[in-house]
């Protein structure tokens, strides 16, 4: 690149989050020990001296390709619940961070939903756990087919609950997913002879928005959801409210 040294292309690489994990391999004929040791302190993953072999130069590419697709999965698995193939709440936690900062400079709004399995203890103490795990996965793939957008983040947060952030939505639509989200886990039908709710499983769901702004945080959306979900339970559960 014209007026930067292949150095400052790879600090610019690693400063950016959609680069920062390419792996960068220098290609040069001049390179003492100390050149190799500032690239790399930079980020480099490998030195490829002029003259080169191509044979050797494919082999080790191929090698960090490999090494590369690796940890890429092993970081995937790593926001995933091993029960439900969901993201967890780690993936919640850094997504939710990482919209809020979006939508900090774009000026959009932030909903949550917040979901939770009315009466579960009743469920696994009566249905045993094993049963309570299957109805956990039932419920998950049911509210995975309504969040479909790819800005959309579904997630399990705790034992019963699962949550959803929705960037870019205001209250009013916030409502309308939250409601289909809750209609499809009653779809399911599944049987609680238990509840006092209904005669099968139901979620009660709690809705905030927010306007993201430097002198707000995630926090406060996390409380007025937690906040609207308490409101559904107190007020019979199987339930949205914002």
């Amino acid at each position: 690149m014209p007026g930067i040294d292949g150095y400052e292309v790879c600090r610019r690489l690693k400063a950016d989050p959609l680069t920062k994990s390419i792996p960068i391999i220098f290609v040069t004929g001049k390179v003492n020990e100390d050149e190799e040791i500032f690239g790399f302190n930079l980020g480099a993953v490998d030195y490829i001296k002029k003259p080169f072999n191509s044979v050797i130069v494919k082999a080790r590419v191929g090698m960090h390709v490999e090494l590369k697709q690796y940890r890429d999965y092993l970081e995937n698995m790593s926001y995933l619940d091993g029960l439900t193939g969901i993201s967890n709440r780690r993936k919640f936690n850094e997504y939710l961070e990482s919209t809020w900062n979006l939508a900090v400079r774009a000026s959009i709004p932030v909903s949550l939903i917040m979901m939770d399995i009315d009466l579960f203890k009743q469920y696994n103490d009566n249905y045993g756990h094993q049963q309570g795990d299957t109805c956990l996965v039932q419920i998950a793939h049911a509210l995975s087919k309504i969040i479909v957008r790819k800005t959309d983040l579904l997630a399990k947060y705790g034992g019963e609950e699962f949550v959803c952030i929705l960037p870019n939505t205001n209250e009013d639509s916030a409502y309308i997913i939250a409601e289909k989200l809750r209609l499809a886990v009653a779809a399911l039908n599944i049987p609680h002879a238990f509840s006092t709710v209904e005669k099968f499983v139901t979620i009660s769901v709690g809705v905030a928005t927010r306007m993201p702004a430097k002198n707000n945080s995630t926090t406060e959306l996390l409380n007025a959801s937690d906040q609207a979900l308490y409101s559904s339970k107190k007020n019979g559960r199987n339930m949205t409210s914002c």
